[in-house]
């Protein structure tokens, strides 16, 4: 019997480490080319694109952001760094034009539903009582086709396998682990039957776990806001461009952005 009791007694302390191996957080490094020729800025209340002597010199071929991945019980919330950050364009009397941030027309993010496999986007347009929250849901149809590797590398301290995907008409190299408790990937359509993904490679687009750190993480904090107001895809579009086309006129001549 009193062994017994110091069993239970043992599991019972190990207990919140056990519950914490299945939260917690990963950080993701997402690096995007930029199509300049798809880019337009206002420069002294002109539109200005690839080409044009006014167009920015110090327009990068490529962008990088972070995104934080925060996993706990059945959800998974993605958070991005500068996530649509508008640029706005500046000239100094006989200077060339130069970019700074110029801030968010609108506040994004999204949660995975993992048991139901879906993406569900809230998109949060205004401050504080004026802001209103919006959601629109997806279901994540994982693309077929997987052509597992024999190549294996660790990933932010964790085993990883390789797969070769077609993915946007093109091979995408998805490195996913199955040492980690949840099912999950940062580009829904490359989700695995199994597993997380650290790292997915493709010739435009990379997203690369810099860090994974498990330990307690509040539910609340990645639960879907059940008060946000559904809306259709088509519907949530609407919305964005709108806030974006109301953030350039309060930004005036000279906003533009990537």
């Amino acid at each position: 019997m009193k062994k017994l009791l110091s069993i239970i007694a043992l599991l019972l302390a190990a207990a919140p480490d056990m519950l914490a191996q299945t939260s917690g957080q990963i950080n993701y490094e997402v690096v995007r080319k930029i199509d300049q020729s798809r880019l337009r800025f206002m420069v002294n209340g002109e539109e200005v694109k690839q080409g044009d002597p006014n167009f920015p010199t110090d327009v990068p071929d490529t962008r990088t952001i972070g995104q934080k991945v925060l996993f706990a019980g059945n959800f998974v919330r993605e958070n991005r760094d500068e996530e649509n950050m508008m640029k706005r364009v500046i000239q100094e009397p006989g200077g060339m034009p130069q970019m700074t941030n110029a801030g968010r027309p609108f506040e994004e993010y999204a949660v995975i539903d993992i048991a139901g496999q879906k993406v569900l986007t809230f998109v949060t347009v205004g401050q504080e009582k004026e802001a209103h929250t919006y959601k629109t849901e997806a279901p994540i149809e994982p693309t077929a086709g997987w052509q597992l590797t024999q190549q294996t590398k660790k990933i932010a301290g964790y085993l990883c396998q390789k797969a070769v995907v077609n993915y946007h008409k093109e091979p995408y190299a998805v490195w996913f682990t199955t040492e980690l408790p949840f099912r999950y990937s940062p580009v829904p359509n490359l989700t695995p039957e199994k597993g997380v993904v650290l790292l997915v490679e493709g010739s435009r687009e990379q997203f690369r776990a810099t860090k994974v750190s498990l330990g307690k993480v509040d539910e609340k904090a990645v639960m879907p806001d059940v008060q946000a107001e559904k809306v259709s895809a088509e519907q949530m579009t609407d919305i964005r461009q709108k806030a974006i086309a109301d953030f350039h006129q309060k930004m005036g001549p000279g906003g533009g952005g990537i």
